[in-house]
């Protein structure tokens, strides 16, 4: 698992259920509302510190999502990408990397043919078991609640890029 690690260059994840906790919250007006865990946050933004890149691949589009991934500096953002494996690919070229340096991390149907690709694939605490079985590893953390930055750590201590500071 360390070596997989190390050779990792590019963080990509789903939003709904990964960044989130899955919830679709809506508003009096019918505006769409989401919630973000700020340690995801916090270890997405120790990622791009580290020099890797950064991904966000959603089946689903909405203002709060464009929101929360500009705030966060994210390299490439896909939204309303259905099915998600053309924004995979676009985003493999964008980077120059192959599908061995990359990490996903995926909760739910259709992130499984994604997870089938990357050098390490990822499934949140309360991904469906599907998700589950295509995974190198499940995080401890549910998705919206850490997860993301669960990983960000487990990635940049194995590559001796850990900063606490």
């Amino acid at each position: 698992m360390n070596k997989i690690l190390k050779n990792i260059k590019v963080l990509a994840m789903d939003v709904d259920g990964v960044l989130t906790d899955g919830r679709i919250v809506y508003d009096g007006m019918g505006r769409e509302l989401k919630f973000f865990d700020v340690q995801d946050g916090c270890g997405i933004n120790r990622i791009r510190k580290a020099g890797l890149k950064t991904a966000v691949i959603s089946a689903r589009s909405c203002r709060a999502v464009r929101a929360r991934t500009d705030d966060l500096k994210i390299d490439a953002v896909y939204l309303d990408a259905y099915p998600k494996v053309g924004a995979y690919e676009d985003m493999l070229k964008k980077f120059g990397v192959t599908d061995a340096q990359v990490c996903f991390i995926g909760d739910d149907l259709p992130d499984i043919a994604i997870l089938k690709r990357v050098g390490l694939a990822v499934a949140v605490a309360n991904a469906s078991a599907d998700v589950k079985r295509q995974a190198h590893f499940v995080t401890k953390k549910k998705g919206g609640r850490g997860a993301v930055r669960e990983v960000a750590e487990r990635v940049l201590k194995a590559q001796g890029k850990w900063d606490p500071q």
